[in-house]
Protein backbone atom coordinates (compact mmCIF):
# COMPACT_ATOMS: atom_id res chain seq x y z
CA UNK A 1 0.00 0.00 0.00
CA UNK A 2 1.72 3.39 -0.98
CA UNK A 3 0.25 6.77 -1.11
CA UNK A 4 2.18 9.63 -3.35
CA UNK A 5 0.41 12.57 -4.56
CA UNK A 6 -3.13 12.21 -3.68
CA UNK A 7 -3.45 8.21 -4.57
CA UNK A 8 -3.53 5.98 -2.14
CA UNK A 9 -2.53 2.55 -4.55
CA UNK A 10 -3.66 -0.76 -3.00
CA UNK A 11 -1.49 -3.69 -4.03
CA UNK A 12 -3.06 -7.23 -4.94
CA UNK A 13 -3.07 -8.47 -1.17
CA UNK A 14 -5.16 -5.94 -0.46
CA UNK A 15 -7.16 -5.86 -2.89
CA UNK A 16 -8.18 -9.24 -2.69
CA UNK A 17 -8.82 -8.34 1.12
CA UNK A 18 -10.89 -5.88 0.41
CA UNK A 19 -12.88 -7.63 -2.14
CA UNK A 20 -13.79 -10.38 0.10
CA UNK A 21 -14.79 -7.73 2.91
CA UNK A 22 -16.74 -6.45 0.24
CA UNK A 23 -18.44 -9.84 -0.15
CA UNK A 24 -19.36 -9.84 3.37
CA UNK A 25 -20.98 -6.05 3.52
CA UNK A 26 -23.10 -7.10 0.69
CA UNK A 27 -24.06 -10.57 2.33
CA UNK A 28 -24.84 -8.54 5.55
CA UNK A 29 -27.09 -5.70 3.72
CA UNK A 30 -28.87 -8.40 1.62
CA UNK A 31 -29.92 -10.25 4.41
CA UNK A 32 -30.74 -6.48 6.01
CA UNK A 33 -32.96 -5.04 3.08
CA UNK A 34 -35.25 -7.92 2.36
CA UNK A 35 -36.19 -6.75 -1.25
CA UNK A 36 -32.24 -7.31 -1.90
CA UNK A 37 -32.51 -10.73 -1.28
CA UNK A 38 -36.18 -11.26 -3.02
CA UNK A 39 -35.39 -9.78 -6.24
CA UNK A 40 -31.84 -12.07 -6.27
CA UNK A 41 -29.37 -9.19 -6.28
CA UNK A 42 -26.03 -10.81 -6.12
CA UNK A 43 -24.13 -10.25 -3.01
CA UNK A 44 -21.00 -8.89 -4.50
CA UNK A 45 -22.70 -6.59 -6.26
CA UNK A 46 -24.51 -4.66 -3.75
CA UNK A 47 -21.12 -4.59 -2.04
CA UNK A 48 -19.60 -3.30 -4.56
CA UNK A 49 -21.69 -0.59 -4.99
CA UNK A 50 -22.03 0.33 -1.68
CA UNK A 51 -18.11 0.86 -1.52
CA UNK A 52 -17.31 2.02 -4.30
CA UNK A 53 -19.74 5.15 -3.43
CA UNK A 54 -18.25 5.09 -0.20
CA UNK A 55 -14.33 5.62 -2.10
CA UNK A 56 -16.14 8.49 -4.49
CA UNK A 57 -17.22 10.36 -1.12
CA UNK A 58 -13.79 10.43 0.05
CA UNK A 59 -12.30 11.33 -3.48
CA UNK A 60 -15.06 14.43 -3.60
CA UNK A 61 -13.87 15.53 0.34
CA UNK A 62 -10.64 15.10 1.03
CA UNK A 63 -9.06 14.58 -2.79
CA UNK A 64 -7.86 11.19 -2.30
CA UNK A 65 -7.74 8.77 -5.28
CA UNK A 66 -7.70 4.74 -4.51
CA UNK A 67 -6.61 2.63 -7.10
CA UNK A 68 -6.26 -1.40 -7.06
CA UNK A 69 -3.89 -3.87 -8.62
CA UNK A 70 -6.58 -6.20 -9.85
CA UNK A 71 -3.98 -9.03 -11.15
CA UNK A 72 -5.42 -11.10 -8.52
CA UNK A 73 -9.02 -10.62 -9.89
CA UNK A 74 -8.16 -11.25 -13.46
CA UNK A 75 -6.95 -15.25 -12.15
CA UNK A 76 -10.27 -15.54 -10.24
CA UNK A 77 -11.86 -15.24 -13.74
CA UNK A 78 -9.47 -17.35 -14.73
CA UNK A 79 -10.66 -20.37 -12.32
CA UNK A 80 -14.14 -19.73 -12.54
CA UNK A 81 -14.86 -19.95 -16.44
CA UNK A 82 -12.67 -23.19 -15.26
CA UNK A 83 -14.94 -24.46 -13.42
CA UNK A 84 -17.74 -24.19 -15.75
CA UNK A 85 -16.38 -26.18 -18.45
CA UNK A 86 -15.24 -28.90 -15.64
CA UNK A 87 -19.08 -29.12 -14.94
CA UNK A 88 -20.52 -29.07 -18.72
CA UNK A 89 -21.21 -32.84 -19.78
CA UNK A 90 -21.65 -33.91 -23.51
CA UNK A 91 -25.18 -34.76 -22.38
CA UNK A 92 -25.83 -31.36 -21.27
CA UNK A 93 -23.87 -30.21 -24.39
CA UNK A 94 -26.14 -32.27 -27.09
CA UNK A 95 -29.34 -31.28 -25.09
CA UNK A 96 -28.21 -27.69 -25.63
CA UNK A 97 -27.66 -27.77 -29.27
CA UNK A 98 -31.09 -25.96 -30.36
CA UNK A 99 -31.27 -23.44 -27.11
CA UNK A 100 -27.66 -22.43 -27.80
CA UNK A 101 -28.06 -21.40 -31.32
CA UNK A 102 -31.37 -19.70 -30.53
CA UNK A 103 -29.63 -17.86 -27.87
CA UNK A 104 -26.99 -17.10 -30.19
CA UNK A 105 -29.16 -16.13 -33.00
CA UNK A 106 -31.22 -13.53 -30.64
CA UNK A 107 -27.77 -12.20 -29.20
CA UNK A 108 -26.25 -11.62 -32.35
CA UNK A 109 -29.45 -10.04 -33.88
CA UNK A 110 -29.84 -7.78 -30.76
CA UNK A 111 -26.32 -6.39 -31.10
CA UNK A 112 -27.14 -5.30 -34.29
CA UNK A 113 -30.45 -3.67 -32.65
CA UNK A 114 -28.33 -2.22 -29.47
CA UNK A 115 -25.79 -0.49 -32.24
CA UNK A 116 -28.53 1.16 -34.16
CA UNK A 117 -30.49 2.10 -30.98
CA UNK A 118 -27.11 3.55 -29.40
CA UNK A 119 -25.90 5.55 -33.09
CA UNK A 120 -30.10 6.50 -33.03
CA UNK A 121 -29.69 8.44 -29.75
CA UNK A 122 -26.56 9.96 -30.19
CA UNK A 123 -27.83 11.53 -33.37
CA UNK A 124 -30.13 13.59 -31.29
CA UNK A 125 -27.86 15.01 -29.19
CA UNK A 126 -25.70 15.67 -32.43
CA UNK A 127 -22.89 13.14 -32.12
CA UNK A 128 -21.17 11.37 -34.50
CA UNK A 129 -22.31 7.66 -34.96
CA UNK A 130 -19.08 6.79 -33.22
CA UNK A 131 -20.40 7.97 -29.72
CA UNK A 132 -23.58 5.84 -30.27
CA UNK A 133 -21.01 2.72 -30.92
CA UNK A 134 -19.23 3.58 -27.71
CA UNK A 135 -22.82 3.54 -26.36
CA UNK A 136 -23.46 0.07 -28.23
CA UNK A 137 -21.55 -3.18 -28.22
CA UNK A 138 -18.40 -1.66 -28.17
CA UNK A 139 -19.08 -0.82 -24.37
CA UNK A 140 -22.13 -2.61 -23.13
CA UNK A 141 -21.92 -6.26 -24.85
CA UNK A 142 -18.72 -5.54 -25.18
CA UNK A 143 -17.53 -4.76 -21.35
CA UNK A 144 -14.70 -2.39 -20.16
CA UNK A 145 -12.01 -4.53 -22.19
CA UNK A 146 -13.94 -4.22 -25.59
CA UNK A 147 -14.04 -0.31 -24.79
CA UNK A 148 -10.36 0.01 -23.79
CA UNK A 149 -9.49 -1.39 -26.69
CA UNK A 150 -11.21 -0.15 -28.98
CA UNK A 151 -11.57 3.68 -27.75
CA UNK A 152 -8.10 4.80 -28.78
CA UNK A 153 -8.78 3.84 -32.52
CA UNK A 154 -12.24 5.55 -32.44
CA UNK A 155 -10.84 8.74 -30.90
CA UNK A 156 -8.15 9.33 -33.63
CA UNK A 157 -9.70 7.87 -36.40
CA UNK A 158 -13.47 9.46 -35.90
CA UNK A 159 -12.47 12.86 -34.38
CA UNK A 160 -14.02 11.93 -30.50
CA UNK A 161 -11.48 13.35 -28.14
CA UNK A 162 -13.22 11.63 -25.33
CA UNK A 163 -13.79 8.32 -26.57
CA UNK A 164 -11.99 6.13 -23.59
CA UNK A 165 -14.50 8.27 -21.05
CA UNK A 166 -17.29 7.27 -23.07
CA UNK A 167 -16.28 3.98 -23.26
CA UNK A 168 -15.54 3.74 -19.93
CA UNK A 169 -18.47 5.65 -18.95
CA UNK A 170 -20.91 3.54 -20.55
CA UNK A 171 -19.90 0.25 -19.95
CA UNK A 172 -19.64 1.06 -15.71
CA UNK A 173 -22.98 2.30 -15.62
CA UNK A 174 -24.21 -0.69 -18.22
CA UNK A 175 -22.79 -2.90 -15.49
CA UNK A 176 -24.66 -1.69 -12.42
CA UNK A 177 -28.15 -1.85 -14.50
CA UNK A 178 -27.52 -5.29 -15.97
CA UNK A 179 -26.45 -6.64 -12.36
CA UNK A 180 -29.69 -5.05 -11.38
CA UNK A 181 -31.82 -6.16 -13.83
CA UNK A 182 -31.69 -9.57 -13.93
CA UNK A 183 -32.70 -11.21 -11.11
CA UNK A 184 -36.07 -9.22 -10.37
CA UNK A 185 -36.81 -10.17 -14.42
CA UNK A 186 -35.75 -14.26 -13.30
CA UNK A 187 -38.61 -13.36 -10.70
CA UNK A 188 -41.04 -12.07 -12.35
CA UNK A 189 -40.94 -15.09 -15.02
CA UNK A 190 -40.87 -17.50 -12.27
CA UNK A 191 -43.73 -16.33 -9.88
CA UNK A 192 -45.69 -15.18 -12.98
CA UNK A 193 -45.35 -18.45 -14.65
CA UNK A 194 -45.40 -21.16 -11.58
CA UNK A 195 -41.94 -22.35 -12.89
CA UNK A 196 -39.75 -24.75 -11.04
CA UNK A 197 -36.81 -26.73 -12.06
CA UNK A 198 -37.74 -30.15 -13.80
CA UNK A 199 -35.79 -31.91 -11.12
CA UNK A 200 -33.38 -31.50 -7.88
CA UNK A 201 -29.69 -31.44 -8.84
CA UNK A 202 -26.14 -29.82 -7.11
CA UNK A 203 -25.94 -25.98 -8.43
CA UNK A 204 -23.07 -25.40 -10.96
CA UNK A 205 -22.15 -22.51 -8.35
CA UNK A 206 -22.23 -22.34 -4.62
CA UNK A 207 -24.71 -24.39 -2.48
CA UNK A 208 -28.06 -24.09 -1.81
CA UNK A 209 -29.42 -22.32 1.63
CA UNK A 210 -30.22 -25.81 2.80
CA UNK A 211 -26.94 -27.66 1.87
CA UNK A 212 -24.59 -25.31 3.12
CA UNK A 213 -24.56 -26.29 6.34
CA UNK A 214 -24.36 -29.68 5.68
CA UNK A 215 -20.89 -31.44 5.89
CA UNK A 216 -19.59 -33.27 2.97
CA UNK A 217 -16.60 -31.14 1.63
CA UNK A 218 -12.82 -31.53 2.85
CA UNK A 219 -9.05 -30.64 2.46
CA UNK A 220 -8.65 -33.14 -0.07
CA UNK A 221 -12.21 -32.48 -2.11
CA UNK A 222 -10.79 -29.19 -1.80
CA UNK A 223 -7.35 -29.79 -3.56
CA UNK A 224 -8.65 -32.47 -5.60
CA UNK A 225 -11.00 -29.34 -7.47
CA UNK A 226 -7.77 -27.06 -7.13
CA UNK A 227 -6.19 -29.69 -8.97
CA UNK A 228 -8.36 -30.26 -11.47
CA UNK A 229 -8.94 -26.74 -12.18
CA UNK A 230 -5.51 -26.19 -12.56
CA UNK A 231 -4.51 -28.93 -15.02
CA UNK A 232 -7.30 -27.36 -16.94
CA UNK A 233 -5.82 -24.13 -16.96
CA UNK A 234 -2.76 -25.75 -18.24
CA UNK A 235 -4.69 -27.47 -21.05
CA UNK A 236 -6.20 -24.21 -21.56
CA UNK A 237 -2.98 -22.04 -21.54
CA UNK A 238 -1.43 -24.56 -24.28
CA UNK A 239 -4.56 -24.10 -26.61
CA UNK A 240 -4.27 -20.37 -26.22
CA UNK A 241 -1.20 -20.42 -27.20
CA UNK A 242 -1.40 -22.73 -30.17
CA UNK A 243 -4.53 -20.35 -31.41
CA UNK A 244 -2.36 -17.37 -30.92
CA UNK A 245 -0.13 -18.95 -33.51
CA UNK A 246 -2.51 -19.21 -36.33
CA UNK A 247 -3.29 -15.70 -36.08
CA UNK A 248 -6.67 -15.98 -33.50
CA UNK A 249 -6.34 -14.26 -30.00
CA UNK A 250 -9.45 -15.13 -27.57
CA UNK A 251 -8.99 -14.51 -24.11
CA UNK A 252 -7.21 -17.02 -21.47
CA UNK A 253 -10.66 -17.60 -19.50
CA UNK A 254 -12.22 -18.81 -22.79
CA UNK A 255 -9.64 -21.35 -23.73
CA UNK A 256 -9.71 -22.50 -20.00
CA UNK A 257 -13.16 -23.02 -20.37
CA UNK A 258 -13.26 -25.25 -23.33
CA UNK A 259 -9.69 -27.06 -21.98
CA UNK A 260 -12.46 -28.01 -18.94
CA UNK A 261 -14.79 -28.92 -21.30
CA UNK A 262 -12.88 -31.27 -23.13
CA UNK A 263 -11.22 -32.82 -20.12
CA UNK A 264 -14.20 -33.42 -18.51
CA UNK A 265 -15.90 -35.00 -21.28
CA UNK A 266 -13.05 -36.54 -23.30
CA UNK A 267 -11.05 -38.36 -20.68
CA UNK A 268 -12.80 -41.97 -19.41
CA UNK A 269 -14.12 -41.36 -15.26
CA UNK A 270 -12.22 -44.66 -14.68
CA UNK A 271 -9.30 -42.75 -16.00
CA UNK A 272 -6.51 -43.12 -12.90
CA UNK A 273 -5.42 -40.16 -11.01
CA UNK A 274 -3.12 -39.17 -8.59
CA UNK A 275 -5.82 -37.87 -6.11
CA UNK A 276 -7.65 -41.88 -6.61
CA UNK A 277 -10.73 -40.57 -6.71
CA UNK A 278 -13.29 -39.67 -10.23
CA UNK A 279 -12.40 -36.40 -12.04
CA UNK A 280 -14.99 -33.70 -9.54
CA UNK A 281 -17.50 -32.73 -12.21
CA UNK A 282 -20.21 -31.05 -10.39
CA UNK A 283 -18.73 -31.60 -6.98
CA UNK A 284 -19.48 -29.25 -4.30
CA UNK A 285 -16.01 -28.57 -4.01
CA UNK A 286 -15.81 -27.44 -7.52
CA UNK A 287 -19.18 -25.25 -6.91
CA UNK A 288 -17.60 -23.41 -4.07
CA UNK A 289 -14.62 -22.42 -5.64
CA UNK A 290 -17.31 -20.89 -8.55
CA UNK A 291 -18.86 -18.69 -6.16
CA UNK A 292 -15.80 -18.01 -4.46
CA UNK A 293 -14.15 -16.86 -7.61
CA UNK A 294 -16.92 -15.31 -9.02
CA UNK A 295 -18.05 -13.50 -5.93
CA UNK A 296 -14.80 -12.02 -5.02
CA UNK A 297 -14.01 -11.05 -8.91
CA UNK A 298 -16.94 -9.37 -9.23
CA UNK A 299 -16.88 -7.67 -5.74
CA UNK A 300 -13.24 -6.28 -6.45
CA UNK A 301 -14.83 -5.02 -10.31
CA UNK A 302 -17.83 -2.90 -8.68
CA UNK A 303 -15.47 -1.98 -5.45
CA UNK A 304 -12.69 -0.20 -8.08
CA UNK A 305 -15.38 1.92 -10.21
CA UNK A 306 -14.12 5.91 -10.48
CA UNK A 307 -17.31 7.05 -10.58
CA UNK A 308 -16.42 10.56 -10.18
CA UNK A 309 -15.11 10.81 -13.82
CA UNK A 310 -18.48 9.74 -15.22
CA UNK A 311 -20.29 13.20 -14.36
CA UNK A 312 -19.35 15.25 -16.74
CA UNK A 313 -20.83 12.28 -19.47
CA UNK A 314 -24.29 12.15 -17.69
CA UNK A 315 -26.47 13.72 -19.76
CA UNK A 316 -26.11 11.80 -23.40
CA UNK A 317 -24.70 8.52 -21.41
CA UNK A 318 -27.77 7.97 -18.90
CA UNK A 319 -30.26 8.81 -22.61
CA UNK A 320 -28.76 6.24 -24.15
CA UNK A 321 -28.52 3.92 -21.44
CA UNK A 322 -31.62 4.68 -20.46
CA UNK A 323 -33.15 3.39 -24.20
CA UNK A 324 -30.86 0.74 -24.07
CA UNK A 325 -32.24 -0.97 -20.45
CA UNK A 326 -35.81 -0.54 -22.17
CA UNK A 327 -35.26 -2.54 -25.15
CA UNK A 328 -32.89 -4.97 -23.10
CA UNK A 329 -35.94 -6.23 -20.70
CA UNK A 330 -38.21 -6.14 -23.95
CA UNK A 331 -35.91 -8.66 -25.56
CA UNK A 332 -35.69 -10.62 -22.57
CA UNK A 333 -39.33 -10.73 -21.80
CA UNK A 334 -41.18 -10.80 -25.40
CA UNK A 335 -37.91 -12.91 -27.48
CA UNK A 336 -35.43 -14.83 -25.22
CA UNK A 337 -38.37 -16.44 -22.70
CA UNK A 338 -40.71 -17.54 -25.14
CA UNK A 339 -38.19 -18.69 -27.46
CA UNK A 340 -36.45 -20.79 -25.14
CA UNK A 341 -39.57 -22.58 -24.13
CA UNK A 342 -41.59 -20.22 -21.65
CA UNK A 343 -39.70 -22.96 -18.99
CA UNK A 344 -37.29 -22.43 -15.46
CA UNK A 345 -34.23 -23.00 -17.74
CA UNK A 346 -35.87 -20.14 -19.64
CA UNK A 347 -36.44 -17.94 -17.27
CA UNK A 348 -32.89 -18.56 -15.44
CA UNK A 349 -31.28 -17.71 -19.08
CA UNK A 350 -33.11 -14.49 -19.02
CA UNK A 351 -31.13 -13.78 -15.52
CA UNK A 352 -27.99 -14.01 -17.98
CA UNK A 353 -29.25 -12.42 -20.55
CA UNK A 354 -30.16 -9.60 -18.62
CA UNK A 355 -26.59 -9.86 -17.71
CA UNK A 356 -24.80 -9.83 -21.22
CA UNK A 357 -27.07 -7.61 -23.00
CA UNK A 358 -25.82 -4.70 -20.68
CA UNK A 359 -22.89 -5.51 -18.54
CA UNK A 360 -19.87 -8.28 -18.68
CA UNK A 361 -20.15 -12.55 -18.47
CA UNK A 362 -19.28 -12.38 -15.17
CA UNK A 363 -22.11 -10.31 -14.35
CA UNK A 364 -24.46 -12.65 -16.52
CA UNK A 365 -23.01 -15.66 -14.28
CA UNK A 366 -23.69 -13.82 -10.97
CA UNK A 367 -27.00 -13.28 -11.65
CA UNK A 368 -27.76 -16.63 -12.60
CA UNK A 369 -25.85 -18.26 -9.63
CA UNK A 370 -27.99 -15.38 -7.75
CA UNK A 371 -31.31 -16.90 -9.17
CA UNK A 372 -30.43 -20.51 -8.83
CA UNK A 373 -29.42 -20.82 -5.39
CA UNK A 374 -33.09 -18.99 -3.93
CA UNK A 375 -34.98 -21.54 -7.20
CA UNK A 376 -32.94 -24.41 -8.06
CA UNK A 377 -30.44 -25.27 -10.48
CA UNK A 378 -30.62 -25.48 -14.09
CA UNK A 379 -27.37 -26.49 -15.81
CA UNK A 380 -28.43 -26.18 -19.29
CA UNK A 381 -28.64 -22.26 -18.03
CA UNK A 382 -24.72 -23.03 -17.12
CA UNK A 383 -23.95 -24.21 -20.12
CA UNK A 384 -25.30 -22.10 -22.99
CA UNK A 385 -25.26 -18.74 -21.35
CA UNK A 386 -21.28 -19.10 -21.04
CA UNK A 387 -20.54 -20.42 -24.49
CA UNK A 388 -22.48 -17.47 -26.30
CA UNK A 389 -21.14 -14.81 -23.84
CA UNK A 390 -17.72 -16.09 -23.07
CA UNK A 391 -16.60 -16.54 -26.80
CA UNK A 392 -19.04 -16.33 -29.72
CA UNK A 393 -20.10 -12.03 -28.44
CA UNK A 394 -16.03 -11.69 -29.32
CA UNK A 395 -15.88 -12.84 -32.30
CA UNK A 396 -19.06 -11.76 -33.61
CA UNK A 397 -18.13 -8.04 -32.26
CA UNK A 398 -14.86 -8.01 -33.91
CA UNK A 399 -16.25 -7.88 -36.96
CA UNK A 400 -19.40 -5.70 -36.50
CA UNK A 401 -17.98 -2.96 -34.35
CA UNK A 402 -15.76 -2.28 -38.23
CA UNK A 403 -19.02 -2.79 -40.05
CA UNK A 404 -21.17 -0.51 -38.45
CA UNK A 405 -17.71 2.20 -37.85
CA UNK A 406 -17.54 2.49 -41.57
CA UNK A 407 -20.93 2.12 -42.75
CA UNK A 408 -22.68 4.85 -40.44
Amino acid sequence: MEFDNGVLQFGPFFAVTLGIIVLFVGRRVNNAVGFLKEFSIPEPVTGGLIFSLLITLLYLLADVEIHFDLAARDVLLVYFFTTIGINASLKDLLSGGKPLLLLLTITIAYMFLQNLTGITVASLFDQPAAVGMLGGTVSLIGGHGTAIAWAPGIGEDYGVSNAMEIGIACATFGLILASLMGGPIAKYLIMKHQLVPTKVEPLDVGMADEQSGKPGIDYLDLLDAILAIHVSVIVGLLINAGLEDIGLKLPLFVTCLFAGILITNLIPKSYPRISGVAWPSRKPAIALIAEVSLGTFLAMSLMSMQLWTLVDLAGPIITILGAQLLIAICVTLFVVFPLLGRNYDAAVVCAGFGGISLGSTPTAMANMSAVTQRYGASHLAFVIVPLVCAFFIDLVNALLIPFFLSHF
